[in-house]
């Protein structure tokens, strides 16, 4: 049967861009198109197996490569503008926009969703915040455009025949906003690139882009609190000069690491720290790889893959004061966490498993809906 990929953008890659990857392991010769395709050749050749994306009018609209998501008013009507009618099978890859592609009766729609439009619905608020946008002429015009998104956004879920989520936090998020249940498929983590180290250094780790929502402020403010107690922060991002200026003494803020730095980071350290509120969370299971036990928000996708005390410790309060007390609770029972079955639990979360699954699930599908058509 004939198969069509769609995603939002392909612009470097990132989390949702390895399940594209994965969609195109399991059926090669299946187009994808895309509101609009920057990839670099070594990227091309990872996701796309070397070819190009069928784009939208939005590819060729001034600074898209740098500047797509100004177009967001846009992006509704460049998606609806691609014709899929040739395929049996659209399979949409979507945290925004792709699946509110149109399709017909006769051809079978399922949606691999990573979260509701965010800034049109729970992040609303925080995103006209963050923007700037909460009063004037400009604010009005942003919240006039973001209702009309979720219009648009409520009426193209029902565009969808089935939708998987990323994580059981994703399937309760598509529930509330589309009224629509779903199955859940965790996203592909490389794990069998991070081998396993036993033996530890004398220091915590956190890394991530330093945006506000990832929270290392509170992570900086907890260790500033701790002198005794030394943390390495990895990243790059807006909130470089704010983290530094929290920081203590104790805490080494590195900026951006290549992958070997960041892997050999990850693998010493005595713990991993993650404060955010994410939809999976795929660094958590990197880290997990590596034998590395994790101090982890309860709450997310991380209160999943953290998901017993053999794994790390969970605290239940984005606060500096419930991650010291975590740490503290770490430290009283650390030799309990054995890196090897850390190693084994990640082993699940591994693009192979991801790629079984999805792959069973779509052709079940498709078996049931085209004998029903017959």
């Amino acid at each position: 049967m004939k198969t069509a990929i769609i995603h939002e953008w392909l612009v470097n890659y990132a989390g949702s861009e390895r399940c594209v990857e994965s969609f195109t392991n399991i059926w090669p010769e299946s187009p994808v198109f895309t509101l609009v395709d920057y990839l670099n050749e070594e990227e091309r050749k990872i996701i796309l197996k070397g070819r190009k994306a069928n784009t939208s009018f939005i590819q060729k609209l001034p600074f898209s490569k740098t500047q797509h998501r100004k177009y967001l008013p846009l992006f509704p009507l460049a998606i609806e503008q691609f014709d899929l009618s040739e395929f049996d099978i659209v399979l949409s890859s979507s945290h925004a926009v792709a699946k509110g592609a149109l399709t017909n009766s006769y051809q079978l729609h399922i949606c691999y969703c990573y979260t509701p439009m965010r800034y049109a619905w729970d992040l609303y608020h925080s995103y006209l915040k963050e923007a700037g946008l909460q009063s004037g002429i400009s604010g009005l015009a942003a919240r006039m455009i973001l209702y009309k998104l979720r219009t648009w956004d409520i009426i193209s879920s029902n565009r969808v025949d089935h939708f998987i989520a990323i994580s059981n936090h994703i399937s309760k998020r598509i529930k509330k906003t589309y009224n629509r249940d779903s199955i859940v498929i965790y996203p592909p983590v490389d794990v069998h690139l991070f081998e396993c180290k036993s033996e530890k250094d004398d220091f915590y780790l956190t890394a991530s882009r330093l945006v506000p929502y990832k929270r290392i402020d509170i992570i900086v403010d907890a260790f500033s609190a701790m002198p005794d107690r030394k943390l390495v922060v990895i990243g790059d991002g807006p909130e470089m000069k704010k983290i530094k200026f929290k920081a203590g003494k104790n805490i080494e803020i590195l900026g951006y690491q290549d992958f070997a730095s960041l892997k050999s980071y990850m693998q010493r350290a005595k713990a991993f720290i993650f404060a955010a509120e994410e939809d999976f969370g795929i660094i958590v299971v990197e880290s997990m790889a590596c034998g590395t036990p994790v101090i982890a928000f309860n709450k997310g996708g991380a209160s999943e893959t953290v998901n017993n005390s053999n794994l790390g410790i969970l605290f239940n309060e984005q606060t500096p004061e419930s991650i010291k007390d975590a740490v503290i609770k770490f430290e009283s029972i650390q030799d309990k966490f054995n890196p090897a079955v850390i190693n084994a639990h990640s082993i699940q979360f591994g693009r192979n498993i991801f790629e079984e699954k999805i792959a069973k699930f779509i052709n079940e599908k498709s078996n049931e809906f085209f004998l029903n058509k017959r």
